[in-house]
């Protein structure tokens, strides 16, 4: 399929019109249904305790925190090299859903670190750089509603979208390669450090938070498209009434 298959609006909104109810139907089934086993059945650990209830919500929220980034990294590639129609409205319509999974991310991780760490907060790697994240999120969301406002090229939260992306790698491996109270990494690849009675119930849930995620990203990129097309229609009976 051809990259511009759908840089059509119609053609999108067509699309989104069916997948929108599609994926939060599915996201909100598989995250009630995670999260009600995750903080009912599920035994505590051996050495978090109850606590270790906190891992259904924290680990897909860190996931969608920097997964959200991640597709305005790719959104923005887009738009600078291919000039997608689209592109910059997809970088906008996840930024929001991006900020908040991170925001979640941060103090569902101070929850927990509390009774696991016995503080609130530590400056070590990972902690810092995803509280860099949300200040990174919270640039571009004011960049491009000003770049939106003024009329100003999208090209330029574009560049700052790419430019940002470099601190997500940072995040990903920052328990390795600093010293850290932040546990190392408990699912590589091809590899699990979690128990299965765990686990199972976690892929759940960040399947249904990503599906969440997806209908949010769609929601917004259908409200977005709106909000420029009703614009576009002020500005023609504005030039009408004019030249009238």
């Amino acid at each position: 399929m051809q990259m511009h298959a759908y840089a059509n609006p119609k053609r999108f909104l067509s699309l989104a019109s069916w997948l929108t109810p599609l994926l939060l139907v599915g996201g909100l089934f598989l995250t009630s249904g995670a999260l009600i086993y995750g903080m009912t059945s599920v035994p505590p650990d051996r050495l978090m305790g109850e606590t270790v209830r906190i891992l259904f919500l924290h680990v897909p929220a860190a996931w969608l925190g920097m997964g959200g980034w991640t597709m305005i990294a790719i959104a923005s590639l887009v738009e600078l090299v291919w000039r997608h129609p689209l592109a910059s409205i997809a970088a906008r319509a996840a930024a929001v859903p991006g900020a908040v999974f991170t925001a979640i991310c941060l103090i569902s991780g101070s929850i927990w670190g509390r009774p696991t760490w016995g503080t609130w907060w530590v400056w070590d790697g990972r902690l810092t750089s995803m509280l860099i994240l949300l200040f990174l999120y919270f640039a571009y969301i004011a960049l491009a509603n000003s770049a939106h406002r003024d009329g100003i090229s999208s090209r330029i939260p574009a560049i700052f979208g790419l430019v940002g992306a470099i601190n997500i790698p940072i995040i990903n491996r920052s328990v390795v390669w600093w010293n850290s109270l932040h546990q190392p990494p408990s699912i590589t690849m091809g590899n699990s450090a979690i128990d299965a009675t765990y686990l199972w119930p976690l892929g759940i849930s960040v399947l249904g938070f990503s599906l969440l995620f997806g209908a949010v990203v769609m929601m917004r990129m259908r409200a977005i498209l709106a909000d420029i097309q009703a614009e576009s229609r002020l500005r023609r009976r504005a030039m009408e009434a004019g030249d009238a």
